[in-house]
C-alpha cells in the first residue's frame, strides 16, 4: 500500500512538471523501465533516487520530508515476508493489500472465505489440493492464516466486511460432520458482529451474473489508493484497479447482494444446515 501511494504521488508530479519518463530517468541515471516500474508500484525505489525525482520536480519543505519518509516506509517489509517460503508470491500481495484495507465485498461460490475460516475447515480445504505439501509446511500455512484473520478481524477498528456466499458454500461437506458444524456456528458468530455482514444467495435465485466465479473487492482510505478487485485462480490472481473495471464488478456485487438472502434469513438457512448435517458428514438435502 505504501509503494502504491508513492507510485501515484511520483507520476502525479512527474506530470504536473511535464516530463516524460525518459528525461526522469536520464536525471536520476536510471532506465526509462525503472521509472516505469517505480509509478506502477512494481518495485519499491530507493530513498536516494526518490531524492533525486524530488530535485527534479522542484519538491521541497514538509512535503518532500513526507515523500521520502513514504518511501522508507515502502521498503519494510511486512510480517508476512518472515515466512514468504509458505506463502505464494501471488497472495503475498494480497496479504499487504489485506492489511489496509477498510472495507471487504466478496463472493464466493464454492468455499467459506479464507478469513471466515475456522482452523478444521482450513485444514481440509488445504488437503484437497492435488499435490501436498509436507505435515509442517501445512501447519505452517494453516497457521498463517489464523494470522491473517488476527489482524483484520481482531484490529480495534476492524474493516466493514461483506460476503455474499452461494448456497452450495454452506451445503458442501468439508471436513466431515463436526467440522462443518463448527464452520457453520463460526459464520453465525461472525455475522451477528457489527463489522460483518453474510447474505447466502439461494439455489432459488437461479441463473445470476456472477457464475464465472468469485471475486473481493478492497476498499481503502485514501483517495490516492484506488479501490482494487482481487480475482483469485489456480496457481495465481489477478488485479484490477482501472475504475471502469472497479465499478463493473460493484455493480455485479449489488445485483448478487439484491438477489441473496437478507441477513437475519441467512442466518435462519445456516442454522438449519447445522441442525441437518448428520453425523456420516452428508450435508443438505
Amino acid at each position: 500500500m505504501r509503494r502504491r501511494r508513492l507510485a501515484a504521488e511520483l507520476q502525479r508530479l512527474r506530470k504536473e512538471a511535464g516530463l516524460t519518463r525518459e528525461q526522469v530517468a536520464e536525471h536520476a541515471g536510471c532506465s526509462p523501465v525503472t521509472v516505469t516500474r517505480i509509478e506502477s508500484a512494481t518495485s519499491a525505489a530507493t530513498v536516494a533516487l526518490v531524492a533525486m525525482m524530488l530535485d527534479l520536480y522542484e519538491i521541497a519543505g514538509e512535503r518532500r520530508e513526507v515523500l521520502l519518509q513514504l518511501a522508507r516506509d515502502a521498503r519494510k517489509r511486512g510480517w508476512w515476508y518472515k515466512v514468504s517460503e509458505a506463502i505464494p508470491e501471488w497472495v503475498q500481495s494480497y496479504v499487504g493489500l489485506e492489511e489496509e484495507a477498510v472495507t471487504f465485498q466478496e463472493y464466493q461460490p464454492e468455499f467459506i472465505p479464507g478469513l471466515l475460516q475456522t482452523g478444521g475447515y482450513a485444514r481440509a480445504v488445504m488437503k484437497s489440493a492435488p499435490v501436498l505439501p509436507p505435515d509442517d509446511e501445512l501447519e505452517r500455512r494453516l497457521s498463517i492464516r489464523m494470522k491473517r484473520q488476527e489482524r483484520v478481524l481482531e484490529r480495534v477498528d476492524p474493516p466493514k466486511m461483506w460476503f455474499i456466499l452461494n448456497e452450495a458454500v454452506i451445503c458442501r461437506p468439508v471436513g466431515g460432520a463436526e467440522t462443518m458444524r463448527g464452520q457453520l456456528q463460526r459464520l453465525i458468530e461472525l455475522s451477528e458482529t457489527n463489522h460483518v455482514t453474510i447474505q447466502i444467495l439461494p439455489f432459488a435465485a437461479g441463473v445470476h451474473p456472477a457464475m464465472d466465479g468469485g471475486f473481493t473487492i478492497l476498499g481503502f482510505p485514501k483517495p490516492s489508493d484506488p479501490n482494487t478487485v482481487y480475482v483469485e485462480y489456480w496457481q495465481g490472481s489477478v488485479y484490477l484497479e482501472d475504475p471502469s473495471e472497479v465499478d463493473a464488478y460493484v455493480l455485479l456485487f449489488n445485483h448478487l447482494r439484491a438477489r441473496a438472502l437478507g441477513p437475519d434469513e441467512t442466518r435462519r438457512l445456516i442454522a438449519q444446515a447445522v441442525r441437518e448435517t448428520r453425523v456420516d458428514g452428508e450435508e443438505c438435502p
